[in-house]
């Protein structure tokens, strides 16, 4: 979206650059068209920017409430994973005590 409204903008200036050099016209009503067009751009400019922001700021928002989503579910597939470990840890010290107790009784 910003990359589109910024070919627009200059899209913009080069045919009114074209249009003004190409153009009969004297001086001065070159200057004043120069002038008014450059002002219409500045105001589509700010215009546009104040609209990129407004996206901008809530995409961040947007952002950061999937980011606390994603986060809270991680934080429970995570502690899924450690009790798996837990349980297989345990297992794996059960087995190794019965070894244990089996080379003590030789």
């Amino acid at each position: 979206m910003i990359q589109f409204k910024g070919a627009l903008v200059l899209g913009a200036l080069i045919g009114t650059g074209i249009g003004i050099l190409i153009a009969p016209e004297k001086g001065s009503d070159t200057r004043d068209k120069l002038k008014k067009e450059g002002k219409d751009v500045k105001d589509q400019i700010v215009s546009d920017f104040k609209e990129v922001k407004e996206d901008v700021s809530k995409a961040a928002a947007s952002g950061k409430e999937k980011f606390k989503q994603e986060a809270a579910d991680f934080k429970v597939r995570a502690s899924e994973q450690a009790e798996k470990a837990i349980t297989f840890l345990e297992k794996q010290l059960a087995v190794l005590k019965e070894k244990n107790k089996s080379l003590q009784t030789q």
